[in-house]
């Protein structure tokens, strides 16, 4: 099954059984339980199919939520052939045959709808291939991604094609699929409230692989509804959709970054937790916070960088599962500590002027004179010596002579940069006093 109801066809009066999937497989794109933001007549799909307008799409959504139905139906509803073809197993001559045979049906009257799975799969140059034959009318394209489209498609190929986002599946839309299964059946679950409550979030969102449970349960032989508990000895709970290296991957830090930021630690525990489930290494996190500290921290609360560290440290001598309860704590500081991006935004001000101004000598009063001729031609003369100054002050100037002196560094009136704040004003007004 390439996704959600998506099974081959079974020969009619075939008495081989069939699976609940695809006898569940919808008839109609209003039966497509879960996309209804898309389907609907104010949707992108829905509009475009009251308008006769139908573009090639590439489809991007997480397993289970009905790419494949929903490329089947629109083939249906704009009456063209439907071609499935998986790019895990699909080469270049197998593509000219597809073509080919496109050419022939439209030669005929009739356009095709050619379904790619896993489209992000094919390289830039077969990807290009696509691209004459979109553009000539001979096949309308629907891609299928579980990968983020900006990333893994070409610029060409998505000017030619309108992404649509199909969202993964609602609890409330899993108990719609699971009572439509059970109408199929003609029985109830055998499961007590909260037990179907776990089954549903077993699913994790994928209509698939909700009623490949549901006709795991069915087959069972009991007359008395089960609990949680015994629900779970009986069904293995499914691997959290978590890949280290994608779109998961990403959007989970993004999620445990932003939490730590907006100084929830509940949620930053909870994303932490959800990378952790996923099989993130604890080392990589170590390092994010680490950064967090340093970026949305910084001196607001010194202490916080010291606290990751240390954090870090521990984990390296404890290892999992103990060490990571100290990477645990360190989030949970770093949500309440008081915020400040005051020395990350000096930071990258000072690097920008740096860039523009990479030529610019320093004045040549802070230069040092070891040699006669530096001393003749005015290396260090002028320098005051702050410690000899009153208030160990002196105001000079140490940016290049060329340069208007300008202000990176803003601290914010949060926790322990409240102090520096006053230090910053002080010195300035000392600045202006001696330089007056």
């Amino acid at each position: 099954m390439a996704d959600l109801f998506d099974t081959p066809e079974v020969p009619s009066g075939s008495a081989a059984p069939r699976p609940l999937a695809d006898r569940l497989r919808p008839a109609s794109l209003a039966d497509v339980i879960g996309q209804e933001k898309i389907l609907g007549p104010e949707g992108p799909l829905g509009a475009m199919l009251v308008a006769n307008s139908l573009s090639s799409l590439v489809l991007w959504g997480p397993p289970g939520v009905g790419k494949t139905t929903i490329a089947r139906l629109l083939a249906d509803a704009t009456d063209r052939a439907f071609v499935q073809i998986s790019a895990i197993f699909t080469g270049v001559p197998e593509l000219r045959k597809v073509f080919e045979a496109a050419k022939l049906r439209r030669a005929q009257g009739r356009g095709t709808l050619l379904f790619v799975d896993e489209i992000h799969r094919f390289n830039k140059a077969q990807q290009d291939g696509f691209l004459p034959h979109m553009e000539d009318g001979t096949i309308l394209l629907v891609g299928a991604t579980t990968e983020n489209p900006s990333f893994e498609l070409n610029a060409a190929l998505l000017s030619r094609a309108q992404v649509i986002v199909l969202e993964r599946l609602t609890l409330a839309d899993l108990e719609r699929l699971a009572q439509r299964a059970e109408r199929e059946l003609g029985r109830a679950l055998p499961l007590k409230a909260e037990a179907r409550e776990a089954l549903l979030e077993m699913a994790d969102g994928d209509g698939r692989a909700l009623l490949n449970l549901v006709e795991q349960v069915a087959a069972w032989k009991t007359d008395t509804p089960l609990s949680p508990e015994a629900l779970a000895q009986r069904l293995m709970r499914r691997a959290a959709k978590y890949d280290k290296s994608g779109d998961e991957h990403y959007n989970l830090i993004s999620a445990l970054h932003k939490s730590v930021r907006g100084s929830d630690p509940d949620a930053a525990l909870y994303w932490f937790a959800r990378m952790l489930e996923g099989g993130e290494d604890p080392r990589f996190l170590a390092r994010r916070i680490t950064r967090m500290a340093v970026e949305d921290i910084g001196l607001a609360d010194p202490q916080a960088q010291s606290i990751c560290l240390h954090a870090w440290e521990t984990y390296e001598r404890l290892g999992s599962p103990e060490g990571e309860l100290a990477l645990a704590q360190a989030v949970t500081y770093l949500a309440l500590a008081p915020k400040s991006n005051a020395g990350y935004v000096a930071y990258k001000a000072a690097r920008d002027a740096a860039r523009r101004t990479g030529s610019e000598p320093p004045p040549r009063h802070i230069l040092n004179a070891p040699t006669r001729l530096m001393r003749e031609q005015g290396f260090g003369a002028g320098y005051a010596y702050d410690h000899d100054a009153e208030d160990g002050f002196s105001g000079q100037n140490y940016f290049p002579e060329t340069m208007r002196r300008p202000v990176f560094y803003q601290p914010v009136e949060r926790g322990y940069e409240r102090e520096l704040k006053k230090r910053v004003e002080w010195f300035a007004k000392l600045r202006d006093k001696r330089n007056t």
